[in-house]
This record gives structure tokens, C-alpha cells and sequence, in this order.
């Protein structure tokens, strides 16, 4: 069986609401799997990765350098 990748059109408020739950969904499963449950730590292990999916594709917001970097030295920085 292969994963099949859709795309489909989500605003940020759907997504932070989407990963609110798998969190939550995540503590839940960890207590199940600390009792012994093997279906909830296979479970777990799937919410870990689509949060890790999440977080891998959040647009990293850019911080402003303090200090100039040797680019700026070199007259390339913009």
C-alpha cells in the first residue's frame, strides 16, 4: 500500500485548530501506551509524525539580525 498525498485548502486558524487536537490526541495516547497498549503507542506514533509534518512545513518567520553579518561586509547584503 502507498501513501497517497492530497492538498487541500486550509486556513492557519484550521490548521492551528487541526494540531490543537492532535496534541491533545497525543497526551491521551500516551497515557494509553504507558498502561501497556500496543494500539495506542502504533496510534501515537502516527499522531507524532503528522505533528512533526506540521511543524515541518510552518513557514519559519524570519528574525531580524542584530548585528550585520559578513555578507554585509562584503557589500551582498540586502
Amino acid at each position: 500500500m502507498f501513501d497517497a498525498n492530497y492538498k487541500i485548502d486550509l486556513s492557519s486558524k484550521d490548521i492551528e485548530f487541526i494540531e490543537t487536537a492532535l496534541q491533545t490526541q497525543s497526551k491521551i495516547l500516551r497515557l494509553q501506551a504507558s498502561a501497556g497498549s500496543a494500539d495506542a503507542r502504533s496510534k501515537l506514533d502516527d499522531v507524532k509524525r503528522t505533528l512533526a509534518k506540521i511543524d515541518m512545513q510552518r513557514p519559519v518567520a524570519r528574525k531580524p539580525c542584530k548585528k550585520p553579518s559578513w555578507l554585509y561586509y562584503l557589500g551582498l547584503a540586502t
